[in-house]
């Protein structure tokens, strides 16, 4: 059978309006803002600013908005990101198999596309990408897809757990070895010279991102993403592959089909969501906001436990407190603002990542450096507003994101319709 077949068969054809389930558009939609919340220090200063506590003279009012930004933000929306990511995949998978379509060869095309976008956008536009280790990642998810409901919460605890004990193990190895006068010089002198490289890289972006022209700030986005963005993939990726399998265990037990039917289930996951999510998270807050996280001490490894803890579990929190508003048909016709930014959820991803590029870098406006975290929440605010009117125009008119178009066209091997029909 030829690939023009096979893309002219229903059973791999895109999914079509009417089969969208609206609640994962609406979330896809709120996570978007709070990834560009987070994102937003990442955008404004070096990536290697992150390794090192908060300058100690920051204003209150910056140092308040950091904190927060750590405690409701930071590693809760990619979660939520990614648990949408893996319950893509079953669903995917379902509605391609029933159709009597192939489905790994097709997930496999869908990967690499999106591997394609993802360096693109590290590369040309900003290293701060997640689709490249999505993209990554999706690979061995395809092992799962066969997997019991049961499975999938075992290995995503699992896969929680395993970069946890590694980093106590190597903590408490580094301990051991302070005590001895010689190990501990050397751990000294290593943190040091791990210091010093690292602050020559803050100080070469500060310069190249403010000062420099395209094809320069390129070059410095291609070192930072091999230099930070590469090494945060160990212990990012084991988080993110986990909350791929909650997102196929939520897929699996089609809960989001039918949010009525798990009321008792989402206020189950509200509840031990706040409760322990919001003492972990503030811990972590409150932890990370002044510790050195090159160094691998107590302290950190504390900081690091509660967020792996913490924030899939306020993930879960945001995604069940939606899903009881949107119950309520008055919530639901406010959260039904956000759907059409979830359809695109992809373009909007970049675009953020467009306009922010040009509001800091030198090539723009050249803010680099100089916006505190509380303008940056104003700054994101603002932003994520003008998003959502071009969204729905957007959507009205066409079917697809603009990269949304290009990824199912690359899936498919065919250019898929774009406009709507009137």
């Amino acid at each position: 059978m030829t690939a023009s077949n096979l893309t002219d068969t229903p059973a791999i054809a895109p999914v079509r309006q009417t089969e969208r389930i609206q609640i994962l558009d609406i979330l896809r939609g709120f996570a978007l803002f709070g990834i560009l919340l987070v994102n937003m220090a990442l955008f404004s200063r070096p990536f290697q600013s992150i390794l090192f506590p908060m300058a100690a003279d920051a204003p209150w009012y910056d140092r308040a908005a950091e904190w927060l930004i750590h405690f409701l933000g930071e590693g809760k929306f990619y979660s939520l990101f990614s648990l949408l990511f893996g319950l893509g995949m079953v669903l995917l998978m379902e509605r391609v198999e029933s159709r009597g379509g192939r489905f790994v060869s097709l997930y496999i095309r869908r990967l690499l596309a999106l591997l394609l976008i993802g360096i693109v956008h590290a590369i040309l536009i900003w290293p701060g990408d997640i689709l490249i280790v999505y993209a990554l990642l999706g690979f061995p998810l395809l092992l799962f897809r066969k997997a019991r409901p049961r499975t999938l919460l075992i290995w995503a605890v699992i896969l929680i757990v395993i970069p946890l004990l590694l980093t106590a193990a190597i903590t408490g190895l580094m301990e051991l070895a302070r005590t001895m006068p010689e190990a501990g010089e050397q751990i000294d002198l290593g943190l040091a010279q791990a210091k010093a490289s690292y602050l020559a890289d803050i100080a070469r972006a500060n310069q190249v991102y403010l000062q420099g022209n395209y094809l320069e700030v390129t070059a410095q986005r291609a070192y930072d993403y091999g230099s930070m963005a590469l090494t945060s993939f160990f212990f990012m990726g084991f988080n993110v592959l986990a909350m791929f399998l909650i997102g196929a265990y939520f897929a699996k037990r089609h809960i989001f089909n039918d949010l009525a039917a798990h009321r008792p289930l989402f206020r189950r996951l509200l509840v031990v969501g706040l409760v322990i999510g919001l003492a972990t998270n503030a811990l972590y807050a409150s932890l990370i906001i002044g510790v050195q996280r090159i160094d691998l001490s107590p302290t950190m490894l504390l900081a690091t436990v509660s967020q792996s803890i913490g924030a899939p579990l306020l993930s879960l929190a945001y995604a069940s407190i939606i899903c009881l508003l949107a119950l309520r048909p008055a919530w639901l016709r406010i959260l039904q603002v956000l759907a059409p930014l979830g359809q695109m959820a992809l373009t909007n991803y970049l675009l953020q990542s467009i306009i922010s590029t040009l509001i800091f870098n030198g090539y723009g406006l050249g803010f680099f450096g100089r916006m505190g975290s509380a303008a940056g929440i104003l700054l994101t605010v603002v932003i994520f507003l003008a998003l959502i009117p071009f969204s729905h125009w957007w959507m009205k008119r066409f079917r697809y994101g603009p990269v949304e178009w290009l990824w199912r066209s690359m899936t498919y091997l065919k250019a898929q319709p774009m406009r709507r029909s009137s």
